[in-house]
C-alpha cells in the first residue's frame, strides 16, 4: 500500500485556522458551550465539497481557477469585469487580513515573551516573507504542515483536558440549535471556515504537488483523500476550541478572546494555559500570514494571465503587498485593526457568491474538465451548499454594513 503524504490541503486549513478562527470559537464556547458544534460540522463538510472541486480543476485543467474561469466566460466584458472584482477583492481583503494574522501571532507570542506585539508583529512578518522568498513549494508546506500540527497538538489536548460531558458534546455536533442570540455566531463559524482565495490557492498548489498530467486517475484519489484529511483536522481544531472555551459558559462570549480563555482555564491546566494557548496563536497567525499572500498571489497572477511562478518578480510583487500592507497596519494600529477587517469581510460577502457560481460553471465545463466534470450528485451537493453559503454571507454583508441587528 502506497503511503500517504501530505499535499495541498493542509495550506487550506492553515489559511483558515487564523487567529480569527480561534477568537470566533472561543466566543461560541463562552457563550453558548457546545451547542453549535453543529455549524462547525456543516462548515466542513461544505468547504470539503467545494474544495474537491476546486482541486479538480487544477488537476484536470490544469490550470489555476482565474485561468478557468476566464477560459470558461465568452464575454469579453463580462470576463474582465467578473475577474477585476475578484482578484481587486482578495488582494485587498487579503492584505488586510493579513493584519489581524500577524497581530494574532504577535498576541500569542507576547503570551509567552511579554514582547511588545508591534515588534513581535515585525519580526514574524519578516519571518513570512523569508520562507516565501525561498520560492520553493516543499518548503512552505512542510512549514505549515508543522505549524497544522502544533496548533492540533495543542487544541486537541485543552479540549480533553476540559473533559466535556459526552451527552452534551453529541447533541451538540448532530442536533442543529440556535440558543437565543446565537445566529450571528453561527454565521462567523461558517464564515471563518470557507473563505473564496482558498480556492484559488488549493486549484492552483495541487498543480505543485501533482505535476504528473499522465496519472491523473491517482493524482485525484490522492488529491481527494488529502482534502478530506486536512479539512476534518481543520474541523477538529476549531472543534477543539469551542469545547475549550465552554467552561467559560455564562461568562460572556464577548470577552471571549485566546488570551481571556487561557487565564479562565488555568485552574485547569494551570501555568501551562498561557503556554498552550500562546503556542496555539502563535502558530495559527503564521501559517494564515504565509498563506494569505500566496492565496492572494495566485488568484490575480491567474486574473492578469501571469504564470503561476513562486521564483518570479510580478508573482513576488503581488505576495509582496499583501504582507508589507499587513505589516505596516499590524504595526501602527497595534492590536485593533477591527476596521480594517470589518472592511475585509464585507469585500469577502460580495465577491463569495460570485465565486461559488463561477466555480460551479468551470467544473462543468466538458472543454477543461473532460470526463471529470461534475457529476448530477456532485451539483446537487454544490447547489445546496452555494445557496446556504452564498444567503450566509450576504447576511454578513448587511451586518457588517449595519442594514440588520
Amino acid at each position: 500500500m502506497k503511503r500517504f503524504r501530505f499535499g495541498p490541503g493542509l495550506l487550506v486549513t492553515a489559511a483558515f485556522i487564523g487567529p480569527g478562527t480561534l477568537v470566533t470559537a472561543s466566543r461560541a464556547g463562552a457563550g453558548y458551550g457546545v451547542a453549535l458544534l453543529w455549524a462547525v460540522l456543516f462548515s466542513v463538510a461544505a468547504t470539503g465539497i467545494l474544495q474537491d472541486m476546486a482541486a479538480r480543476v487544477g488537476l484536470a485543467g490544469r490550470r489555476g481557477l482565474a485561468e478557468a474561469i476566464r477560459d470558461s466566460l465568452a464575454s469579453r466584458w463580462v470576463r474582465v469585469g467578473a475577474l477585476g472584482l475578484i482578484a481587486g477583492t482578495i488582494l485587498l481583503g487579503n492584505a488586510a487580513f493579513q493584519t489581524g494574522n500577524l497581530i494574532g501571532a504577535a498576541l500569542g507570542l507576547n503570551l509567552l515573551s511579554g514582547q511588545p506585539t508591534e515588534l513581535l508583529a515585525l519580526g514574524i512578518g519578516l519571518l513570512a516573507a523569508g520562507l516565501l522568498m525561498t520560492g520553493t513549494y516543499r518548503t512552505i508546506q512542510n512549514t505549515t504542515v508543522g505549524l497544522v500540527g502544533l496548533m492540533s497538538l495543542v487544541f486537541c489536548a485543552v479540549a480533553v483536558l476540559t473533559a466535556p460531558d459526552l451527552g452534551d458534546l453529541i447533541a451538540g455536533l448532530l442536533v442543529p440549535r440556535l440558543p437565543p442570540g446565537s445566529l450571528l455566531t453561527v454565521l462567523a463559524l461558517i464564515g471563518t471556515t470557507f473563505v473564496s482565495y482558498n480556492l484559488f490557492l488549493h486549484a492552483s498548489t495541487v498543480l505543485e504537488r501533482w505535476p504528473d498530467a499522465g496519472r491523473n486517475d491517482e493524482n485525484l484519489r490522492e488529491s481527494r483523500w488529502d482534502t478530506v484529511f486536512a479539512v476534518a483536522l481543520g474541523g477538529l481544531i476549531t472543534a477543539s476550541v469551542i469545547v475549550a472555551a465552554s467552561p467559560l459558559l455564562g461568562q460572556g462570549a464577548e470577552e471571549a478572546n485566546a488570551a481571556a480563555v487561557a487565564e479562565q482555564l488555568s485552574p485547569i491546566l494551570g501555568r501551562a494555559a498561557p503556554v498552550f494557548f500562546g503556542l496555539g496563536l502563535f502558530a495559527a497567525g503564521l501559517t494564515s500570514a504565509i498563506t494569505a499572500p500566496l492565496a492572494a498571489a495566485y488568484a490575480v497572477s491567474g486574473a492578469l494571465g501571469w504564470p503561476p511562478d513562486l521564483r518570479s518578480g510580478r508573482f513576488r510583487m503581488l505576495w509582496g503587498f499583501v504582507l508589507v500592507t499587513g505589516v505596516v497596519c499590524a504595526v501602527t494600529l497595534g492590536g485593533a485593526p477591527y476596521r480594517v477587517i470589518l472592511l475585509a469581510q464585507a469585500g469577502n460577502a460580495v465577491v463569495l457568491p460570485l465565486t461559488l457560481i463561477l466555480l460551479l460553471i468551470v467544473v462543468n465545463r466538458t472543454k477543461i474538465m473532460g470526463t471529470y466534470r461534475n457529476s448530477r450528485l456532485a451539483n446537487a451537493l454544490g447547489a445546496i451548499v452555494v445557496v446556504v453559503i452564498s444567503g450566509l454571507s450576504l447576511m454578513q454583508l448587511a451586518r457588517v454594513l449595519g442594514l440588520t441587528g
